[in-house]
């Protein structure tokens, strides 16, 4: 389960990174590119942990980003039922928060 984890953990980190630089280019939002900037390195610090056998503080800070991605993307996504990008952030934050309780089990 590590190997998936940090594998997930660094495509996870890459994707959410790419997410909020779309947000920034298409809508100029600055809180799109600060907050998928600073999500995203977290993940990727998840998986650099889980790679260099610190893995419960890994899987625990991917958890709890995994967590904050899902509470404020999975409301938006339930209401407006659009996939891009609240539905796509939904399904990778639960996916997230799956790999590190299954991990941390």
């Amino acid at each position: 389960m590590q190997d998936f984890s940090k594998i997930y953990f660094f495509i996870y980190g890459a994707l959410t990174i790419i997410g909020g630089l779309i947000g920034y280019l298409k809508a100029g939002s600055k809180a799109s590119i600060i907050a998928g900037g600073i999500s995203g390195l977290l993940l990727l610090v998840a998986g650099y942990l889980v790679t260099s056998g610190k893995v419960q503080p890994g899987l625990i800070l991917g958890l709890v980003i995994a967590l904050a991605l899902a509470g404020r993307f999975a409301p938006g996504f339930f209401s407006s039922r659009k996939f891009m990008p609240a539905g796509m952030m939904t399904i990778l934050s639960l996916i997230g928060i799956g790999v590190a309780v299954m991990g941390l089990l």
